[in-house]
Formats: C-alpha cells, sequence, structure tokens
C-alpha cells in the first residue's frame, strides 16, 4: 500500500460528519462574499451597461449624462484600464468591447453611491450601435464555417475495414442543449484598496490565482500587488471557473480609481444573460456492430457550441473526446472535434467539463441502436463494458473494469432488476395509456486536468503554542464539503480529535499558484498537500517525543491527541504538552505543504497518453412513468451504486452523488435554454432568463425512492488515505433517466420500436417521442455492411 493510500488506526476520515457549515447555511450566519459589504463603508456599487444587440460595433458611447444622475460616482470606460483591456486568459475576450458579440454583453459600468443610483445611471449612458450579422444557433455556425480555437481529432484502429465488414452499421445525427448553473450566489466580487495601492478582492471564484492573474494584468501590475480571498460560494458547478475574473477586474479597477470599496453583485437576470453555460453539442455517428452486438467501429463529428470567445471550449472538447467511449471498449474509433463560435454567452466549464457531452453521445446510440439489434438494452450495454486492461482509444488502459461490473451487479441484484422489468412488461400490457420503462446506464469518468500542469496543489499548516491547528489550502468551498474532508485529512494526519483543527478561507498570499477547484480533483490533491504538510510537523514533533519518552522516533504514534511509543511500557504524551516543549526547543511548528500528482502524460496534439490518475466509476438504474396523453412523467426509484474508493467523508459523498445525480436529470430532461432565433429585433436574446421560464429541478422531482450505495472494498492506491473523486462522477449516473424515458416511450409502440428522444427530454420531447412510437417509421434492422441503416427517423 503506498505511504499516501495508507490510513492509521483510529482515523477521523472515513467517519460520516455533516458538512462544516452545515449549521451556518441553516441558520444564515454562514458569511459570502455580499455579506461584508455590509461591514464596510463607502462602498461604492456596480452596475453593467448591457447591449440590445446580439452583434455590433459600439460606434459612440457618451458617459456624461450619467454624471447627471445624483449618486454617480464613476463611468468605468476602456480609457481608465491601466494594463490589458482584456479579462479572458485566451486574449479574446475584452473588458470593455468596442464590437458587442452577445446580447446582453456588457460594455461598460456604472459605479454609484447606491445600487439604485448605479442602475439609473447606467440606463442614462448613451451608446450608438451598428448592428452586424449574427449567428444565433451551432448549425448556423456550421454552415457558415465560423469556428474558433484548434480542431481535435481521436484516433484508432481501421475505421474503414472494421465498418466493411461490420454485421449492422447505423448513423445518426443528435443536438442537445446546454444547461444554466442556476447556483444560488451570483457571480460576485467585492474589491479594497489600501495605502499603498494593494488591492484585496473577495471574490465568489473557484480560481483564486488566475482571478489574481487577469485582475493583476488588467491593472497592469505585479501579481503580489494583489490578494484574492474566497470565503465560500453558494455554489460554483464550474461556472465561477473562469467567469468571476472580469467581474473581480471591473471592481478592483473601481477600487484602484475611486479608493473606495467597490461591489459589484450581479442580480439574477444578469447573471444568467452575461455568464456561460455549459456547452450545447451538435453531433454526426457511425456506428458499427457484429452480430453479438459488440461495437466493432464508431465514427463520430462532435461541434461544441462556444459562445463568442473561447474560455474552456478547448478542454472541455477534448474531455468530450476522450469519454465518447463511456465505459465501453470500441476497438477501432475516429471522433473529430471542433468548437463553434456563435454571438452567444462564451460557455464555459460545467460540473463534467464535457464528460457528459461525450458519454451523452454514446449512451444515446446505444439506446437507438439496441431495438435495431434486437438486443435488450442492458445486455448491450454490459456486453461492451471495457475488460481487465484494455486500452482507451487515448491509449491509457482501464485498471479497475472489475469495479464498473461490480457496481453494475450490485445494482442488478439490489435493485432486483430482472424481477422489476418483468413486472413493469405486465404492467404495460394493461395499461395502454400509460407506461413505465426501466434503464442502467454506467459511467467511467477519468479523475485530473486534462493539461497536467494544474495538476499540482499546496497547503500551509500551522500549528500555535497552545496546541491548536490552522490549515490553509489552495482549494475554495462551494458547497461540495471540500473543507469538511481537509478538516478530517489535517485530524488525521496529526493524529488530533477534528475540534483541534480550523480551517482559513483560501487566500493567494497564503497559497500562491493554485489550480482550480474542478476536475473533481480537490480533495485529491489538497487533501495530499495538507497530508504533506502535517506530515512534516509530526516528523519534527517525533523528534522531541522520542527524547522525552527515551524511545526511537520511528516509535512515536500519534493518535486523538496522545502521543506514546508502540509499548505500553514507554508512556505517553499530551499533544499540548509536546507542543509546547518543542516551541521552548525551537522547533519549527509550521509546514508548507505540496503535492503533484504522478505518471500522468499528455499530449494534446496527438490525443495520446495516460492523462487521469484512475477513473471513477457508478452504475444507476432508474424507473419512471409516462403518461401517453401529455408525456408527462415521474421517477418512481433509483438505485445507485458509486464507487468513491475509501470515502474520505461518506456523508458527504452521498450527498454529492444525490445532489449530482438530479442535476444531471435537470440537464437531461428538464432545463432548457431557449435563444431567440427569429429574425426580428430580439433576435439573440436569450427568452430563459429567470426560474420563472427556466425550469430547475426541485424537490417534486426527485424519485419517490432513492438508494445510494458506495460500492465496498474498493481502496484506491496512490490516492489520499485511499479515496476517490465525487464531485462530477454522478451527474452522468442521470443517463438512466434519459434512457428509461426512451423505453417508457417505446412501449406506446410494437416491440423493437426505436425511438429517437430530444435532449433535453421534456414532457413536449417524450410525447413527440411516444406519438411517434404508435406509428413507427423506423426501417427494420438488417444486414447492410457498410451501408447505414438509420437508428431513427431523419
Amino acid at each position: 500500500m503506498s505511504h499516501l493510500s495508507e490510513r492509521p488506526d483510529n482515523p477521523v476520515v472515513g467517519i460520516p460528519l455533516p458538512h462544516e457549515s452545515a449549521a451556518l447555511h441553516v441558520t444564515g450566519e454562514a458569511l459570502y462574499t455580499d455579506d461584508l459589504v455590509g461591514r464596510l463603508t463607502g462602498a461604492l456599487h456596480a452596475w453593467p451597461v448591457q447591449a440590445p444587440h446580439t452583434h455590433a460595433l459600439v460606434t459612440a458611447l457618451r458617459t456624461a449624462p450619467a454624471y447627471d444622475v445624483p449618486g454617480v460616482v464613476r463611468v468605468l470606460t476602456t480609457e481608465d484600464v491601466p494594463g490589458v483591456n482584456d479579462a479572458g486568459v485566451k486574449h479574446d475576450e475584452p473588458l470593455f468591447p468596442t464590437e458587442v458579440m452577445f446580447h446582453g454583453h456588457a460594455v461598460c459600468w456604472v459605479l454609484g453611491e447606491t445600487l439604485e443610483s448605479a442602475r439609473l445611471g447606467a440606463a442614462a449612458v448613451e451608446v450608438d450601435y451598428e448592428p452586424l450579422p449574427s449567428l444565433v444557433t451551432v448549425q448556423e455556425a456550421i454552415a457558415a464555417e465560423s469556428f474558433q480555437g484548434t480542431p481535435r481529432n481521436l484516433a484508432r484502429g481501421d475505421v474503414a475495414t472494421a465498418f466493411a465488414s461490420a454485421a449492422h452499421v447505423f448513423e445518426g445525427e443528435f443536438e442537445f442543449a446546454g444547461q444554466e448553473h442556476f447556483y444560488l450566489e451570483t457571480h460576485v466580487s467585492l474589491a479594497l484598496v489600501d495605502e499603498g495601492g494593494q488591492v484585496l478582492v473577495h471574490s465568489s471564484t473557484q480560481h483564486p490565482s488566475e482571478t489574481q492573474e487577469i485582475v493583476a494584468h488588467v491593472l497592469g501590475v505585479p501579481s503580489h500587488e494583489i490578494t484574492v480571498q474566497c470565503l465560500r460560494m453558494g455554489g460554483a458547478f464550474g461556472g465561477k471557473e473562469m467567469q468571476p475574473h472580469g467581474y473581480a477586474a471591473i471592481a478592483a479597477l473601481g477600487a484602484r480609481l475611486t479608493g473606495r470599496p467597490v461591489r459589484l453583485r450581479l442580480n439574477r437576470t444578469q447573471d444568467i444573460t452575461l455568464s456561460g453555460k455549459r456547452h450545447g453539442f451538435h453531433s454526426t455517428w457511425r456506428a458499427g456492430f457484429d452480430d453479438d452486438g459488440h461495437i466493432v467501429a464508431l465514427e463520430a463529428t462532435l461541434t461544441a457550441d462556444g459562445g463568442w470567445s473561447l474560455d474552456l471550449s478547448e478542454p472541455v472538447l477534448a474531455r468530450a473526446l476522450c469519454h465518447i467511449d463511456n465505459a465501453y471498449w470500441v476497438p477501432n474509433i475516429r471522433v473529430d472535434g471542433r468548437v463553434a463560435r456563435t454571438n452567444k454567452t462564451s460557455q464555459t466549464a460545467f460540473r463534467g467539463f464535457g464528460g457528459p457531452q461525450g458519454m451523452l453521445v454514446m449512451e444515446d446510440l446505444l439506446g437507438r441502436c439496441a431495438p435495431l439489434l434486437g438486443i435488450d438494452p442492458l445486455e448491450l450495454r454490459r456486453r461492451n463494458f471495457y475488460q481487465q486492461d484494455q486500452t482507451t482509444p487515448y491509449g491509457q488502459p482501464v485498471r479497475q473494469a472489475d469495479r464498473l461490473a461490480a457496481c453494475w451487479d450490485q445494482v442488478a441484484e439490489s435493485g432486483e432488476i430482472a424481477q422489476r422489468r418483468a413486472e413493469i412488461a405486465e404492467f404495460n400490457r394493461r395499461h395502454p395509456h400509460t407506461k413505465r420503462g426501466l434503464a442502467m446506464t454506467p459511467v467511467k469518468f477519468g479523475i485530473s486536468f486534462n493539461l497536467t500542469a494544474f495538476n499540482q496543489a499546496g497547503a500551509l499548516v500551522h500549528v500555535y503554542k497552545d496546541g491548536s491547528v490552522l490549515i490553509n489550502h489552495g482549494g475554495t468551498e462551494m458547497g461540495q464539503g471540500l473543507h469538511t474532508k481537509m478538516l478530517q485529512v489535517a485530524a488525521t494526519a496529526l493524529g488530533l480529535p477534528l475540534s483541534r483543527v480550523r480551517l482559513a478561507p483560501t487566500r493567494t498570499d497564503k497559497v500562491p499558484n493554485t489550480s482550480a477547484t474542478a476536475a473533481s480533483s480537490g480533495a485529491d490533491l489538497n487533501g495530499a498537500a495538507i497530508k504533506n504538510a502535517c506530515e512534516q510537523i509530526r516528523e519534527r514533533l517525533a523528534q522531541v517525543a522520542g527524547g522525552r519518552l527515551g524511545i526511537s522516533p520511528n516509535d512515536v504514534r500519534f493518535d486523538d491527541g496522545v502521543v506514546r511509543g508502540l509499548s505500553p511500557a514507554s508512556g505517553e504524551i499530551g499533544w499540548d504538552e509536546l507542543v509546547n516543549a518543542a516551541y521552548h526547543q525551537r522547533v519549527q511548528l509550521w509546514a508548507a505543504g505540496f503535492y503533484r500528482t504522478e505518471g500522468l502524460h499528455w499530449d494534446a496534439n496527438t490525443m495520446q497518453g495516460e492523462p487521469f490518475k484512475y477513473f471513477a466509476n457508478g452504475v444507476a438504474a432508474s424507473e419512471v412513468e409516462v403518461d401517453g396523453f401529455t408525456g408527462a412523467y415521474t421517477v418512481r426509484r433509483v438505485d445507485i451504486v458509486h464507487d468513491v474508493g475509501d470515502s474520505l467523508s461518506p456523508l458527504i459523498d452521498i450527498g454529492q452523488i444525490e445532489g449530482g445525480f438530479v442535476q444531471g436529470a435537470g440537464w437531461l430532461t428538464l432545463e432548457d435554454l431557449r435563444w431567440d432565433t427569429s429574425d426580428g429585433p430580439n433576435r439573440g436574446r436569450l427568452a430563459t432568463q429567470a426560474a420563472s421560464t427556466y425550469k430547475l429541478p426541485s424537490f417534486s422531482e426527485m424519485p419517490d425512492d432513492f438508494r445510494v450505495k458506495l460500492l465496498e472494498k474498493a481502496h484506491e492506491e496512490g490516492a489520499v488515505y485511499g479515496s476517490k473523486a465525487v464531485g462530477e462522477p454522478p451527474l452522468m449516473l442521470a443517463f438512466s433517466v434519459r434512457e428509461a424515458l426512451r423505453e417508457a416511450a417505446a412501449a406506446f409502440g410494437p416491440g423493437g420500436t426505436s425511438v429517437d428522444l430530444g435532449c433535453p427530454a421534456t414532457p413536449e420531447a417524450v410525447y413527440w417521442a411516444l406519438d411517434k412510437a404508435r406509428t413507427p417509421q423506423v426501417p427494420e434492422p438488417r444486414d447492410t455492411g457498410a451501408e447505414p441503416v438509420l437508428a431513427g427517423e431523419r
């Protein structure tokens, strides 16, 4: 067992604890960035001037009328930027644009004594525009050959030969929508400047170091003049990985120019219309199968809707390509990927980061092809699972294929899948206007950042003279429970009760050069860095304890605040006493920890290597019931078995699995982003700007029967205390809901009906699918060799 993954006796990790701020959350005492404004005097408030066009040149900008509004202090424009007028790491996102690239694009910002004065000042700013042609849909961008970034392709084997010899070949087209993050806390930054001109930015950001970098280059100063702190976030889901930087820069610029604190908090409509979403994708595919239903070839083109700038679209696309295989062995494959440039918000990271989009293409084509092959969808999926040490299309061995099978078998057994499917068949036979469906889908998700350099983390651990411990790490807390796990890691590493350890907010002047809290890697990276720092301190204390107890430092053990030797005869010493003795011996009682993930290598140009430390596995079975008159449906029961390794904090992990699943079900079945695609004056305007028009999953969409289990005996070598990541992989378990809806819709037609189901599978989409199933027009499968058979009407 590796040193990193080895657990001591009586560890604090593994104990099911509530979230460390749970009581503060429910009582309203938890402080978020915007709560700090009330503790300041003289804070100014920022409001954007948003363009009413989807694509236009700014031909004139008159700010003078804003100054006639009482309370307006400053209007920020491009002339005020002392550094680089850009808010993106790709230098393609002007902070103050002269060319409007999407409906609602902010062209300048007004600072007022009150939020109302800033709003009225923004309304008074006069802007002249020259409208330009716009591309709103990804199909329009494809037709216009409007692309950005570097196209990628992933290939293995001989696709042409495999298709020529395939017994069955199917092809299809599939487009699916993005998703609004809809975090409870919108984007917010609060900037303060000291007497030396140094800026402290409180920001709701997943990536404080990058926020620091962007603010510094906008202000034209080195990074050491900027400190970014993140107390906590009220949700983020990837939406605060790249997109907070510009808002932080506006607040910092305003503070530098006025000498006063500046608060920028978007209201919900501003947040939805200004910030990016999950990338929608358009895909075309061709799949070949042998007579036994094994996939022998796959050819696909994935086009991501990147919006107006690159943001994180390139790595999102790369992860989509690397996850199109999901849990299935595809010996011959070629996938081409590209990023479309459209006049929409710049789409960004969202939980899963392209993985869900790639995997959805595979799950959709299997769901459509199974009836045409005459194979049960469960059997088709299980038959194509990776076997031990087969490699992915990009060359990484799948070393835990047995765990994927174990999850599948456990769900099948504990969920009584065979029995329930027989009961569902009988129910459907007796109910002509209501049908049920049950589907199982797997998840194999790679854990690590695509960019190898991001797989590093730091931590700072202080032990004070009284024995109390303060930890600081580079990860951010967005409600996911990272801080809870880090407290447990530190307590375990030092052999202390949890009550002796406290955690400080994330700050760039404590831990520098941090990676974003993203890619499900927060606990892996920061936990290992904290463990490293704690072990440095413990080794020094062991030297002191050895001297006090008269034993070798190698025989010293730390457990629950008591330090003793291997033999009871050695005696013991209390933690506080030992720390005090160490201080008087001038022993260093603080340490900076560091960790970098070993064993990763990746060539982004050839799309080959081992970019992931390991794969997280899981399986879900979902049962639904559909009304044949309306397409309305309920999720009756969900069974999940998920692999989190040896859990650091089981209660936190189960909560993440439940929340991720529900969020995934929202994306796949409810959440329907709608842009105006007409040629009218509102072309390109996002119509779903609030909870009144954008349907979010709530308690009413929760399964009536929701059963979540962690895979047992799943210790992960080479990860902190044997744990695995949990943040993103559970979202993709929700594929089972959409596939169950497909089966229920197909049940309205004759046996062997292949259903082409829209995504999101809203009640309307389900109704259209089941109505078509009643009068199927899908061609029968036939031995076609290289000639395609459509897996759905096109």
